[in-house]
């Protein structure tokens, strides 16, 4: 494979080409030349577009796959074709499949049946055995296979001793936790944001309270422990003042909010429109605010898609009887750029998109020289256009964005020696 990229701005502060328009020449998987002017090979792809920025490639930590159980909803093929198009050639997966990944056998099964797949796929492995929250799993086995962290994915750890002897046997090699700030018992049958459009709808509501306590035990069992937690998928404005506190204290508490909640709150369920069933929920206006400012401080360290793709017999019900989750991973930058790119540089957005998602999980980052692999994204940060159902790559279609138009789009990715174009 020889691909050319013509003038693209590099998005790279660790590469002396930080910050120019470079051509970029591409031959068997590496980085070959990186130059002005560059005429393109013989039979090479040229990649030649206007407003065009390059950086390293791009890492999600919040998508669900359906493979293994679930294939009718995602399989491996299809995550991998959703997840480039939405610039990201690296994920780190959710164990809730079927059988969940609490197994050492589990997380060689998906990097074996990844290992040549453009996208890479790191297994997350489970906390408890089949993600029942009871009896801990062979976490050591697992990381020794290739999981970069632990959780119970949206099936949160309710067990607050079970959580705890997570985090201590984690530190051991320096690990990390993943947990869904959602406390079960104080939203008992919740369906959406508990405030005023819940009453009106006569709904039960989810307190942001179920979150909150919730976030207060994993803050402090990090403490206590002196392992690190990664507090998975904020909603509500109180979590990230507790967020915010815990690191002006030194505390090893790392926060991340999908996408989806970036972009919505709870008035868009006003006409019961199932597909903005998530969790965690779509809160108040005043919430969104509130995860917008924190990504704007730092507060708050990845965005994560949030990819939960469902059939439509799961979602084309009555409100009460509707899954929750929504598809993510082609919105996710888009969603980034037209809510804060007046808030974010280009640099800040490529650091929650590409940098920060492998330094918590201890990986390293891409890099744009000469030599190395090619591991990259090409985006367009002042492209205008509207997400159209022929956008969707993904096996399942549940989405609210849906007639949504964005600033930002994702152009191609390259990896392992592919190259994904998006086509429009």
């Amino acid at each position: 494979m020889v691909v050319l990229i013509k003038q693209a701005k590099i998005v790279d502060p660790a590469s002396p080409k930080h910050g120019e328009e470079m051509d970029v020449l591409i031959r068997d998987g590496r980085i070959e030349q990186i130059d002005t002017g560059l005429a393109p090979p013989k039979g090479a792809t040229l990649i030649d577009e206007a407003g065009t920025c390059l950086s390293a490639g791009w890492m999600d930590i919040g998508a669900q796959p359906g493979d293994p159980g679930f294939e009718h909803r995602e399989d491996l093929q299809t995550l991998g074709r959703t997840a480039a198009a939405g610039g990201f050639t690296a994920l780190a997966v959710a164990p809730n499949t079927f059988p969940c990944v609490d197994s050492k056998s589990q997380v060689q099964y998906l990097l074996h049946n990844s290992r040549e797949a453009l996208v890479e796929l790191y297994p997350i492995g489970a906390v408890s055995a089949h993600c029942e929250g009871k009896d801990l799993t062979e976490m050591l086995d697992m990381r020794q296979a290739g999981a970069v962290a632990f959780s119970d994915g949206a099936l949160a750890i309710q067990h607050g001793g079970l959580m705890m002897r997570a985090l201590l046997y984690v530190k051991a090699f320096d690990g990390i936790v993943l947990n869904l700030p959602f406390d079960r018992s104080i939203a008992v049958d919740g369906q959406m944001h508990e405030g005023y459009i819940s009453t009106v709808l006569g709904l039960k509501g989810i307190p942001s309270m179920a979150e909150e306590l919730m976030a207060i035990r994993d803050i402090s069992l990090a403490a206590y422990t002196g392992s690190r937690v990664l507090i998975h998928g904020i909603s509500a404005a109180e979590t990230v003042e507790l967020i915010r506190a815990a690191k002006a204290r030194g505390e090893q508490v790392f926060a991340s909010t999908p996408a989806l909640n970036l972009a919505l709150d709870d008035r868009r369920l006003e006409g019961f429109d199932s597909l903005c069933k998530v969790l965690p929920p779509l809160r108040s206006a005043a919430d969104r605010e509130a995860l917008l400012q924190g990504l704007a401080d730092g507060t708050i360290d990845l965005v994560v898609s949030n990819h939960v793709p469902l059939e439509e017999e799961a979602k084309s019900l009555e409100f009460p009887y509707a899954d929750f989750g929504a598809i993510g991973l082609e919105t996710v930058y888009p969603i980034l750029q037209t809510h804060l790119g007046d808030r974010l540089s280009i640099e800040r957005i490529v650091e929650l998109l590409a940098v920060r998602p492998r330094q918590l999980l201890g990986l390293p980052a891409p890099s744009i020289e000469v030599g190395a692999p090619a591991n990259l994204t090409l985006f367009q940060p002042d492209a205008t256009w509207t997400y159209e159902q022929r956008h969707i790559l993904s096996r399942s279609a549940n989405t609210p964005l849906i007639g949504t138009t964005f600033r930002g789009r994702v152009l191609a990715v390259v990896n392992r020696g592919q190259l994904s174009i998006r086509q429009e």
